[in-house]
């Protein structure tokens, strides 16, 4: 077979289309032998590191200790995809996931250390790093010998990265002088590697402009410091602090990829990291099902367990269904990304959306089992929902992700839509105007002809066919919905967030659908699985789409009929008064 990889389009983006490629998600992307001979090794060896680990403990000192930092190194767990050759463990997309969950599960807080080291810290060196650059600093990198961070968030400058004001300035000889500060920074204190964004000048047709670019600055670089350790309601274990850069001078050799790109690598950058949210979450509620499982088995009211009432039940089911639909979701990207899919901006920032929020419920299922336990210190789940409540806002908040996953979809199917086709990331789509909408008639006509029959989908499990039929009609009426948004709102679009937010949730819940139709037909298919087990993935399978479906009906009806204008009412009045502003005492 071929090594050449054949280029797949994104999933997610041709949803808006109102189409699937079906060869492209039949079949759900599997490891091969050797995969899962080298994961389950990892696993095994994490296992044991897991045990030493007194996340209570790390979370009441606020600290990871030398040992621990020592230990992830030693365990290679900073250089998971770092190519073997720089001292990595060269794992592919899908096994840097699954290690990573298993992290998460671990303490939250070693994971977000080593998620802003090497999921976003030195991500732009592996992504576009010269030779040179590469075997300079990946082994020390890969080793945990030095640690790395990401610098791009500043005081005035969070979801719109653009809008950033760190300075590089470029001298006679060639170097630069970097002035700024950067807010929130994980792992500030603790590395020696900082990724840092600064606006560089350019020329451009004669006219001077501003561009953002990407530097390696280095903690004994003279001008670099810190702010205090920031006090941080979850993950307070890991390391979060301002950085200031005064006067820094950096060597020409020290700019990552081109000057002027620095926008591009740092959105590509963040696709990586919406990624790991996705996969640790899966960690997360594998994690909280056990924990509430062997609560609901051994918790007896009323004289039998209450793993016996149906309400618990519920719970449980609808914890594993989450938890399936993220782990579905997130696996059949990292795959199509292993085979060749280079686009998946939208499928992260779903899998960000989705397994963040999925998380979100579980803890608050998971702590309502364990019913007056689960708000005591003394059992873990107080601690979960403290530090689970970060990846609502990690790596652009879950209101960004949704107003750039529906102007990432909306894009494509707009093909008058000149301006909204060049945008690749949220920041610029907020902050700049559509400047030319041209004649929508042209697409209106294109797009009718594709959306007069529903088309569907063949390569499903016959079990799941009354699934597969919902998703092809919902599919379809998808399509007619993006037409009419573009339609309606014309230039306007991209101040009409209510409405992007329902699409972007849409199209979210039609890709968690074909994700788990495809997962769950390849576990049907296979002869090895019990029968017992398929009928469990069946269940999950139904729960899980029956409430995606739910959930996109009432989106669907909220573009038609709302409350939108009593929103704005009500919101205005509330600004200007700062606060509720009523009282039974007066009205």
């Amino acid at each position: 077979m071929s090594s050449e990889k054949t280029e797949i389009p994104s999933i997610a983006k041709t949803l808006f289309f109102g189409e699937v490629h079906e060869e492209y998600v039949f079949p759900f992307p599997t490891l091969s032998p050797e995969q899962k001979v080298t994961v389950t090794e990892m696993i095994d060896a994490l296992k044991g590191f897991g045990e030493s680990i007194d996340k209570r403990h790390n979370d009441e000192k606020g600290e990871l200790s030398n040992e621990i930092k020592k230990t992830v190194g030693e365990l290679g767990l900073c250089g998971l995809a770092v190519p073997e050759k720089y001292g990595g463990l060269e794992l592919d997309y899908s096994l840097y996931s699954r290690i990573f969950g298993e992290i998460s599960a671990i303490d939250a807080s070693i994971a977000t250390m080593l998620g802003a080291h090497q999921s976003i810290g030195f991500r732009a060196l592996l992504n576009e790093g010269t030779e040179a650059q590469k075997t300079k600093w990946l082994p020390r990198l890969a080793s945990g010998e030095i640690f790395a961070a990401f610098c791009l968030t500043e005081p005035g400058s969070g979801s719109d990265a653009y809008s950033i004001k760190t300075k590089a300035v470029k001298n006679s000889n060639g170097t630069f002088t970097i002035t700024g500060q950067k807010l929130w920074i994980t792992n500030a204190g603790l590395a020696e590697f900082y990724t840092v964004f600064a606006k560089t000048d350019h020329v451009d047709n004669g006219k001077k402009t501003e561009k953002i670019s990407c530097f390696i600055v280095e903690k004994s670089m003279p001008g670099v410091s810190f702010g205090e350790k920031e006090q941080k309601m979850g993950i307070k274990a890991s390391e979060t602090r301002a950085v200031y850069f005064d006067k820094v001078t950096v060597p020409e050799e020290n700019v990552i990829g081109e000057l002027g790109k620095g926008f591009k690598i740092a959105m590509n950058i963040l696709n990586t990291g919406r990624l790991s949210i996705g996969s640790g979450a899966v960690g997360g509620i594998r994690d909280l099902l056990k924990l509430s499982t062997n609560q609901a088995k051994n918790r007896k009211q009323f004289g039998k367990p209450i793993a016996e009432f149906a309400l618990i039940q519920e719970k449980l089911a609808k914890m594993a269904a989450l938890g399936y639909a993220t782990e579905c979701m997130t696996y059949m990207t990292t795959g199509k990304m292993s085979e060749g899919m280079k686009d998946y901006s939208v499928e992260s920032a779903m899998c960000k959306l989705y397994g963040s929020e999925a998380l979100w419920q579980s803890v608050d299922m998971a702590m309502q089992i364990a019913g007056g336990n689960g708000y005591m210190k003394e059992y873990p789940y107080e601690l979960y929902m403290r530090d689970c409540r970060i990846n609502l806002i990690f790596e652009g908040t879950n209101e960004i992700i949704r107003i750039f996953i529906a102007l990432s979809g909306i894009a494509g199917p707009s093909e008058d839509l000149k301006a909204l086709g060049k945008i690749a990331d949220v920041s610029k789509a907020i902050s700049a105007p559509i400047k030319s909408l041209g004649v929508l008639s042209d697409f209106a006509k294109k797009r009718m002809k594709k959306i007069i029959s529903t088309k569907s989908l063949t390569k499903c499990h016959k079990d799941l066919e009354p699934i597969a039929e919902k998703f092809a009609s919902m599919l379809s009426d998808f399509a007619i919905k993006v037409e009419n948004i573009i339609l309606k709102y014309g230039k306007n679009i991209i101040g009409t967030e209510l409405p992007q937010k329902r699409i972007a949730e849409m199209g979210t819940d039609l890709y968690a659908m074909i994700c788990l139709l495809s997962r769950t037909t390849s576990i049907l298919n296979n002869p090895e699985v019990s029968d017992a087990k398929k009928e469990y993935v069946k269940s999950l399978c139904k729960i899980a789409c029956q409430d995606a479906r739910d959930r996109y009906v009432y989106n669907a009806k909220k573009l038609a009929v709302n409350n939108d204008a009593d929103i704005k009412i009500a919101s205005a009045y509330m600004v200007e008064a700062e606060g509720y502003d009523l009282d039974i005492i007066n009205y």
